[in-house]
């Protein structure tokens, strides 16, 4: 709250001085100056649910425009900083059955698990490889946790706005207990919803990959984006991912998101 109410009198200065001398147009100039970690926790409320499951199409279109399509199953039980996922490839023949199951936790970084069915083991995802590529997609295996608002830093970078929707723009870095291949990212959160509008992951001051969130609409009163697409600036390739038969608060049973299981199915 202090850093909020600094913010709002470091804005004031730049006020008209006639301004300053009105206390309504004070109290509500530092009531508008929404403090960054608020507006990630709200954007986080909106969008918890106890369960989650889609199938994902993917079309992966390399630097030079050729596309190739992936399809996956997407499970997960829990809800933001405790949950576990586990997505497996469904299509085509030479990827299906290959499943990653993601344990997420609220004060460090994922654990995560490949299993790989054509030599019918899995491998544990070392913290030093998860910049790399998910199976042939533009989505690394960081990029497959789920984000939790308690895992960084937020700063207000001002507004604008994506898709015609006016946005916050919020800078984040990972707390010293998150490990992460990115040094910052810049998120887009929309007013009107609250809905993720982009992310714009950082390397030092280089951009290497942009998540572009679109289609968004309110699925059992959830705001979801039904098309995702991350760029990998780097290579200049990207991946589309389309959401189909989306649902909320499903019936999953936890002993379903372990090694164990993995194995059986």
């Amino acid at each position: 709250m202090n850093e909020t109410i600094s913010r709002g009198l470091h804005g004031l200065r730049r006020l008209n001085p006639r301004h300053l001398r009105n206390p309504r147009l004070i109290f509500l100039f530092l009531f508008l100056q929404q403090d960054p970690r608020q507006i990630i926790e709200e954007a986080q409320r909106r969008t918890t649910s106890q369960s989650q499951r889609y199938e994902g199409t993917l079309e992966v279109m390399d630097a030079k425009s050729k596309i190739t399509e992936k399809r996956w199953q997407y499970d997960r039980i829990g809800s933001h900083g405790s949950s576990k996922s586990v997505l497996r490839f469904t299509a085509p023949a030479e990827v299906k059955g290959v499943a990653l199951l993601v344990v997420n936790h609220p004060e460090r970084s994922s654990d995560q698990w490949m299993w790989t069915p054509a030599i019918n083991r899995e491998r544990r995802i070392a913290l030093q490889d998860r910049s790399t590529r998910f199976f042939g997609t533009d989505f690394s295996f960081e990029d497959l946790e789920e984000r939790d608002v308690d895992q960084y830093d937020y700063t207000s970078d001002g507004e604008e706005p994506i898709d015609g929707a006016t946005c916050w723009k919020i800078q984040s870095r990972p707390k010293q207990t998150k490990s992460s291949q990115y040094t910052r990212s810049i998120v887009w959160i929309r007013k009107d919803n609250y809905a993720f509008g982009r992310i714009e992951n950082y390397v030092k001051d280089k951009i290497v990959r942009r998540l572009s969130y679109s289609n968004i609409e309110s699925v059992q009163g959830i705001w979801t984006a039904r098309l995702m697409e991350m760029a990998d600036l780097t290579r200049g390739s990207r991946t589309r991912l389309t959401l189909e038969k989306l649902q909320y608060n499903v019936p999953l049973k936890d002993e379903d998101f372990t090694l164990q299981a993995l194995r059986r199915q």
